[in-house]
């Protein structure tokens, strides 16, 4: 990554928020209560359901899944955003800022196809009951999450890649507070249409294939609902569903505005807050909606608290 002078770009200047200088201590002490959140709600529910017997089902072992993940991703921006709050130099360096955008392409678009899966999850188990645990066989299971794996890690390394490939002489600044792949094509001095062309085509199929699938499995899944003879029954499908919904609205709502609108220069701060949404908020909201929204995950807390007094 040589620059026209000759000289090696070694690290990265992140500007951060536009009023980060003055109000540090602030930005400091929220986003750090809610990582130390994150951390434990996420933490929690994978230990949770790696504990009780009988959250052994598809349904948890996605959601056991989806908490890896939103612990991976916001781990990869998290911390090194609440160091640059109480540091002079706000750099990374060229491999950190490497690896962060690897590790958070990555775990990110695997998120995506996770509540995809979960989709179909939810599909299996409302319009097919009866053949729910054949069809959910562990080994679906667990091909599904493989699948997702490899298919962030495919996104992530792609996109990393070619980001990583260019030339950087007009600055070694980001305006951003992580690097991620759009902040950090904008001080290059090479041609970064294919870039962008690579970067939305990517992000457009990972998005629109997965939010299809969703789409679909909800249509037959309100088409079931509909159908159902028993008011209990069908208010109990709808409180099943309604977790998994929000997150995925919240998750893909401010994804696609991050990756697919048309970028200027009055929206980078408007970017900046998306990206926090769904790379620090989303994480730690993720744990609260599907324990807060689920008698199961409320009836397994009750009998651990019942034990610990």
């Amino acid at each position: 990554m040589k620059r026209n002078n000759g000289t090696q770009v070694s690290e990265f200047i992140l500007l951060g928020f536009a009023s980060q200088h003055k109000s540090w201590h602030i930005f400091f002490t929220a986003f750090l209560v809610i990582y130390v959140v994150t951390l434990v709600g996420n933490v929690g529910m994978i230990l949770l359901i790696k504990t009780d017997c009988s959250l052994h089902t598809p349904m948890y072992f996605f959601l056991q899944q989806l908490a890896f993940v939103d612990l991976c991703y916001t781990s990869a921006i998290t911390p090194e955003m609440l160091k640059n709050f109480i540091r002079t130099k706000k750099s990374v360096s060229f491999t950190g800022c490497t690896v962060q955008l690897l590790v958070y392409g990555s775990f990110a678009t695997s998120d995506c196809y996770i509540l995809a899966a979960m989709a179909v999850d939810r599909y299996v188990a409302i319009c097919y009951p009866l053949h729910y645990p054949i069809i959910m066989s562990q080994r679906l299971c667990i091909q599904l999450v493989v699948g997702s794996y490899v298919m962030g890690f495919l996104n992530g390394s792609v996109n990393t890649g070619f980001t990583f490939s260019l030339n950087f002489c007009k600055s070694n600044e980001i305006n951003h507070f992580f690097c991620d792949a759009p902040p950090i094509l904008a001080p290059s001095c090479s041609n970064i249409h294919f870039n962008i062309m690579l970067l939305t085509v990517f992000v457009g199929f990972n998005l629109v294939s997965t939010v299809l699938v969703v789409v679909f499995s909800y249509a037959y899944i309100l088409a079931a609902i509909l159908k159902m003879s028993s008011a209990a029954g069908r208010k109990r499908a709808f409180s099943t569903c309604a977790s998994h919904l929000t997150a995925v609205t919240i998750f893909y709502g401010t994804l696609a505005y991050m990756y697919l609108h048309h970028r200027t220069s009055d929206s980078q701060e408007q970017e900046k807050v998306a990206s926090v949404f769904y790379g620090i908020i989303i994480p730690m909201l993720n744990p609260l909606i599907y324990s807060l929204r689920n008698q199961d995950v409320i009836t397994v807390l009750k009998r651990i608290g019942m034990k610990c007094l």
